[in-house]
């Protein structure tokens, strides 16, 4: 019988790359992940979702379970090691990932399209938060990034990105916020209603 597909996603590639240094079980997979500080750019904060992406990937065959170990201290753990297939799915799934940009619809995009639903007011104290959690985040990635006995940079190439996107995210919001500060940018409940009278049915603009 043909073995299910499984769909590629950050957790899936985590899963078989932490798999690449050798068999482990779920709990060891998740403990390696944070200390590797995975968690800056995948959620691997669901324990539920980790074993449920592991057993998708055992029905995919792309890993399987090598034993099981039994400890009186802990509950019976499963070991899964990477297989042959995993190996090259992973390998194909890593160059996919790193040469094809995806619409990963994050939630701030989102939510800046209903910027409208909130008064200017409101938006620009949303907003000043914001680029102060940015700040704090830019300069935890710098501490990072410029530690003297951290990883080599093969190692951080991730915490660069982060570092760019977020500063970058910060220069645009900066932006924002000066032109809600000025008034350039700024909307009324009046403004509003307006257009969208505008875009109704004819029959429903009477």
């Amino acid at each position: 019988m043909e073995k299910p597909s499984v769909r590629p996603s950050p957790l899936a590639l985590t899963v078989l790359g932490m798999l690449g240094g050798g068999p482990l079980h779920p709990y060891a997979i998740q403990s390696r992940m944070k200390a590797w500080g995975k968690e800056q750019v995948v959620n691997i904060g669901n324990r539920a979702n980790l074993y449920k992406t592991i057993e998708r990937l055992r029905e995919a065959g792309l890993i399987a379970v090598r034993q099981t170990e039994r400890d009186q201290r802990f509950p019976e753990r499963t070991v899964y090691e990477l297989t042959e297939a995993g190996w090259r799915t992973g390998r194909e799934w890593l160059t996919e990932m790193l040469s094809t940009p995806r619409n990963e619809f994050p939630e701030f995009p989102a939510a800046l399209s209903f910027l409208f639903g909130i008064t200017p007011e409101e938006a620009r104290a949303a907003l000043e938060r914001r680029a102060e959690l940015l700040r704090e985040k830019v300069a935890e990635l710098d501490r990072e990034l410029q530690a003297e006995s951290g990883p080599p940079r093969l190692f951080l190439v991730e915490s660069e990105y982060l570092r760019a996107v977020t500063s970058a995210e910060l220069e645009w919001v900066s932006g924002v916020l000066e032109d809600l500060r000025s008034g350039e940018l700024t909307w009324s409940y009046e403004e509003l209603a307006e257009l969208v009278r505008h875009f109704l049915p004819p029959e429903e603009r009477a």
